[in-house]
């Protein structure tokens, strides 16, 4: 039998071995065994009587808990099974607390202690009390948003929501005692990183590897860091192929609205805000990630996300207010929720990874929408390479003035990309940029297909007296 979660070997007893007696009481409880090699190979031990005696005093004495510990024998070679059980609250070690993970021990420090303490003591982090907030201190009209969402959604009693604010808040249980818990300041706070650092997310969008072309940052409260990123997400960062089914015009994004916003939400709710980095959503030509630190249950991989199971949620003061208010569901189907809607609109269904406390969420773009995409791409157009385009069109359109050259470019870059974006990458007013357009568009150098929001800039080398 090999070393596993609950089983370690050792050749012979050190005082050290402690501490894995430590993490197995940490964590699920275990057995080692004295005088077996790595490779479970049974070698034997000197003075076994004594450790018998030694072993579970210098436990006791250290650890402060008990655990057997049994002579056994195999091939006329004695050696020791020492049976630690799983503690319900937290042991230490001269101060230290270890835990066992897999086939290692490993020391507990900063924000993995204090997930693990809280745990012992049957508590989440979004549950701590947060002294100086007070309900008067909390959004009038977030709170006035939930009422109507929950109303909406049904799952709360009437009776409930017409209670006055600090008895909502109450019924929602976020308070502890005479505190508002740090859930209450993520939800219905304007400015939560007052309180709570990196609870925001940044987007970015790169092109031709890392590089970034611009971004944004997503503040305020939970709820409307959600609407807010959803709303950048499908208007600024990602490009709507358009159709019509007669004569209704529809827009089909990469992926599913309802996929996702339904992985925004995931990342949101299940954030482990203790880790002090914000959401971060990369989006590329070919795809979109979400990066969120995070924590899966103690014995879960994303094999067990990924197949019906039930609801766990990292945050569940959190998770039960999104509930409340319509935008989650609570039994564990966020991620089968994502899948299936991938499946029914006939796109790749998103890779989902786990890596070192960061859950990565990945869209992948279908080949069709990719070139779907490129057919509008003034690049691929006009033939040439991003450098030659650039060379060619400052040499045809060379009336034009350097700053506006500057505007061209941006647009030949990212054909959808938004006044308001241009105007923070060159640093200038929106109606400084929407000049220069004016500019671009008299001389014929760029026009316009599609709507403000969802369409996009088309490019032409041939100005407009000589198209005429």
């Amino acid at each position: 039998m090999s070393e596993s979660q609950n089983i370690e070997y050792k050749e012979s007893w050190r005082d050290e071995y402690l501490k894995w007696i430590c993490g197995f009481a940490n964590a699920q409880g275990g057995k080692i065994y004295i005088g077996v090699d790595d490779k479970g190979n049974v070698v034997g031990v000197q003075n076994v009587h004594k450790l018998m005696e030694d072993i579970p005093n210098k436990v006791r004495d250290v650890l402060g808990i008990l655990v057997d510990v049994n002579l056994l024998e195999k091939d006329s070679k004695e050696y020791l099974e020492i049976v630690v059980e799983s503690y319900p609250y937290p042991i230490s070690y001269k101060g230290q607390y270890h835990v066992r993970s897999g086939s290692t021990k490993q020391e507990l420090k900063g924000a993995a202690l204090d997930r693990f303490l809280l745990r012992k003591q049957g508590k989440t982090w979004d549950g701590v009390p947060l002294p100086y907030l007070k309900i008067s201190d909390l959004s009038t009209q977030a709170i006035a948003r939930f009422r109507k969402s929950a109303q909406k959604s049904g799952r709360m009693d009437e009776a409930d929501l017409q209670e006055p604010d600090g008895e909502l808040i109450n019924k929602l249980r976020l308070v502890e005692g005479d505190y508002l818990k740090r859930a209450a300041a993520l939800l219905f706070y304007d400015d939560p990183e007052k309180f709570i650092t990196g609870a925001y997310v940044k987007i970015g969008y790169f092109k031709e590897g890392a590089n970034l072309i611009f971004q944004d940052e997503v503040h305020g409260n939970l709820f409307q860091q959600t609407k807010n990123v959803i709303d950048l997400l499908t208007t600024k960062y990602l490009r709507a192929l358009i159709s019509y089914e007669g004569i209704q015009r529809v827009e089909s994004l990469p992926m599913p609205r309802e996929a996702l916003r339904e992985a925004v939400l995931n990342a949101v709710a299940h954030k482990a805000y203790e880790s002090f980095t914000p959401i971060q959503i990369a989006v590329y030509d070919d795809r979109l990630e979400i990066c969120n630190c995070g924590e899966l249950p103690e014995d879960w991989t994303v094999a067990n996300l990924l197949a019906r199971h039930r609801s766990r949620p990292y945050n569940p003061d959190i998770a039960n207010v999104f509930f409340r208010s319509g935008e989650i569901e609570a039994w564990g189907r966020g991620i089968e929720r994502i899948v299936n809607a991938c499946k029914n609109a006939g796109v790749p269904i998103p890779e989902f990874k786990y890596n070192g406390g960061e859950l990565w969420t990945t869209f992948l773009f279908s080949e069709a929408y990719k070139n779907a995409i490129s057919e509008n791409d003034p690049k691929e157009d006009l033939n040439g390479t991003y450098a030659e385009l650039m060379r060619n069109l400052c040499g045809t359109y060379t009336e034009l003035p350097e700053a506006t050259l500057k505007v061209l470019e941006l647009i030949v870059q990212i054909p959808n990309i938004l006044s308001s974006t241009i105007a923070e990458q060159l640093n200038i007013s929106e109606r400084m940029v929407r000049k220069h357009i004016s500019t671009l568009k008299k001389c014929g150098a760029i026009y316009r297909v599609g709507s403000n929001k969802q369409g996009h800039w088309k490019i032409t080398q041939q100005p407009l007296a000589q198209k005429e």
